[in-house]
């Protein structure tokens, strides 16, 4: 595939330099998943033996889409579209391409709505630990306390409630309550300041400025972590192999998700970015050094900091567990411990924050682009426009806070979202555009060619492997969140969950466990709403069920809703991205065939 032609007609916004196309791509790749989600990841699943399935899904599955998604965007920026829609329609003019191209505009928009919500307790944390808030709060909770369990256990517990306090995740609006409305409004601020500068004077100038500060903050961190003394311990619970999780497919599983969120693979970031690359600039040695910058802070800054202190100050109970219980449980506590806490814990959180904003930069642009491109908004207006969209979208997030309901199931439609986007790109490259005339535009201009097996590692390896993540992903975590959206369903769960430990405690004699268990709950518990009452021993605790079933029944209904907001706003931008290609995006392609630009 060979393109030519030139791009005047129309006024091309393009990178600065390399050093900062590669920074701006980092940036959209380094988040709270380098930092927080895969030292739980790891730590989880086989530890130093999970780099192996880590390693080859970073070779079989990232480097491939990398080089796709860097390689298409090049090419449709040559047809004036820095936009899915406009890149997709470019390269296939049918129908199924607007599909993709409006999945790869629908991800990043929605992802940001709940992203900067997470942004902003990462600045909350920062201003707490600067201002020595985290402090007070931990010595309040540990006076008096000797035994060193008591400390921990009140540590920790401390950390919880001000997570709960800042999330509002015990009761919906309790987002509202505090300051974290302020904090999320100035996120939006920052990053809608930085957006509307444009590519060059803003996410790129920020990024040459953030990156580096963000790995020298986190260098920092890690030299004061290794140099504690008992380090070692905590690196050998990290990083020790147990290599019978390798038997495990889940393992597979995490280690190939772990490996396509990190990078942002199927986000639509990567387009829209290399989008801006001239048609020679390099796409092989770019990405490659791109997506190294990436794993440096994820594998090296990540892995070797927060589970090996988190084990050797809160044990290793602490020491694992998910994004959240990690970052904004753990984390703090160990800062209680660790001498200069408060400075560290505040540096910590304040590299967060600048790894989420150059993420969050990233989620914007592709959609600011497609307004500029589609439908000829100035930048003014395509960033008060989207501005208001996202603000508006973000609202249910904030409002919605009880269990972090509304976040958590954006968040898996999202990355269910990517992986089906990544898979058609895949397909669209390998096959549709040919995986051979792919290889020879991405070798255009590269300081080293691609390997010669590319070709058929685009075709059939990394098709199958996604596929395979695809319906593993799906079969796993799809039924929960099927069912996490039923009222009934959810409600009858709760009652269950409220009288099974009363009736285990009931009937202890019979040491009931399992399924017979279940069978007694079962027993007992549906004769409610038949003429037969309850036990009166079981009966004081209707109205705790009750309570109970309301709870959970309305956190269903908030998930039905998120669902149903999610595919209307998808039907929307699809309709929308139909408009743009048959108007103005269809316009400035034909006018570049006109000028020779084409595919060979």
């Amino acid at each position: 595939m060979t393109t030519s032609g030139s791009d005047h007609g129309h006024k091309q916004e393009h990178w600065g330099s390399k050093f900062g196309v590669i920074l701006a791509v980092a940036g959209s790749a380094v988040g709270l998943g380098n930092f927080l989600r895969f030292p739980g990841v790891a730590v989880n699943n086989g530890g130093g033996a999970f780099m192996i399935p880590y390693i080859l899904s970073f070779l079989l599955l990232g480097v491939p889409i990398c080089w796709c998604e860097w390689t298409m965007g090049r090419l449709g920026g040559r047809f004036g579209q820095n936009n899915g829609p406009g890149v997709m329609y470019a390269l296939w003019r049918r129908g199924p391409a607007k599909g993709i191209g409006a999945l790869t505009l629908f991800i990043p928009v929605v992802v940001y709505m709940y992203y900067v919500v997470i942004e902003a307790w990462c600045l909350m944390y920062a201003i707490e630990f600067f201002s020595g808030g985290f402090a007070d709060r931990f010595a309040e909770a540990t006076e008096g306390l000797t035994e060193e369990k008591e400390v921990v256990g009140a540590v920790v517990g401390a950390a919880g409630e001000f997570f709960s306090s800042t999330t509002g995740d015990t009761h919906n609006g309790g987002m509202l309550e505090g300051n974290l409305l302020y904090a999320i409004l100035a996120c939006f601020i920052v990053n809608f300041i930085i957006i509307y500068r444009g590519v060059t004077k803003g996410i790129e100038s920020f990024c040459k400025v953030a990156m580096p500060l963000l790995i020298l903050s986190a260098c920092v961190i890690l030299v004061r972590v290794l140099t504690l003394k008992g380090i070692s311990s905590g690196l050998g619970f990290m990083w020790n192999p147990n290599w019978s999780a390798l038997r495990n497919p889940q393992v597979w599983l995490e280690a190939s998700g772990q490996i396509f969120f990190t990078l942002s693979v199927g986000f639509g970031l990567i387009l829209c970015y290399s989008s801006y690359l001239r048609q020679d600039d390099d796409v092989v040695l770019t990405s490659l050094s791109a997506s190294s910058t990436n794993e440096f802070c994820e594998v090296i800054l990540g892995g070797m900091i927060v589970v090996p202190t988190a084990f050797l100050f809160l044990g290793a109970e602490n020491a694992t567990g998910g994004t959240f219980s990690l970052g904004f449980f753990t984390l703090p506590s160990i800062m209680h411990f660790m001498p200069a806490g408060n400075l560290f814990g505040g540096l910590w959180f304040g590299l967060l924050f600048l790894a989420a904003v150059t993420s969050s930069l990233s989620m914007l642009q592709p959609a600011i682009a497609f307004l500029e491109n589609g439908f000829g908004l100035k930048r003014t207006g395509s960033v008060v426009l989207l501005g208001a969209i996202t603000a508006v979208g973000a609202a249910p997030i904030v409002y919605y806070s009880r269990g972090l309901t509304a976040l958590d199931h954006t968040d898996f439609w999202c990355n269910l979202g990517m992986i089906l986007a990544a898979t058609a790109q895949v397909i669209l490259f390998g096959w549709i555009i040919g995986a051979e005339r792919g290889v020879r535009e991405a070798n255009r201009g590269s300081d080293f060619p691609m390997p010669k097996f590319m070709p058929f590692v685009l075709r059939y390896i990394t098709p199958t492997f996604l596929i395979i993540v695809l319906v593993a992903w799906g079969y796993t975590k799809l039924p929960g969140y099927i069912e996490g959206m039923s009222p009934a369903t959810r409600g009858t769960n709760a009652v269950m969950n409220v009288y099974t430990p009363v009736i285990a405690e009931h009937f202890a004699d019979e040491n009931l466990e399992g399924e017979a268990l279940t069978k007694r709950v079962r027993k007992l518990v549906g004769r409610e709403g038949r003429k037969e009452p309850l036990p009166e021993w079981l009966a004081v605790h209707k109205d705790a069920a009750e309570e109970a079933r309301k709870a959970e029944s309305s956190d269903a209904k908030v998930a039905r809703l998120v669902f149903i907001g999610l595919i209307v706003l998808y039907l929307l931008l699809l309709a929308l991205a139909d408009i743009a290609c048959r108007n103005n995006i269809g316009k400035r392609i034909a006018e570049a065939e006109a000028r020779g630009v084409r595919l060979e």
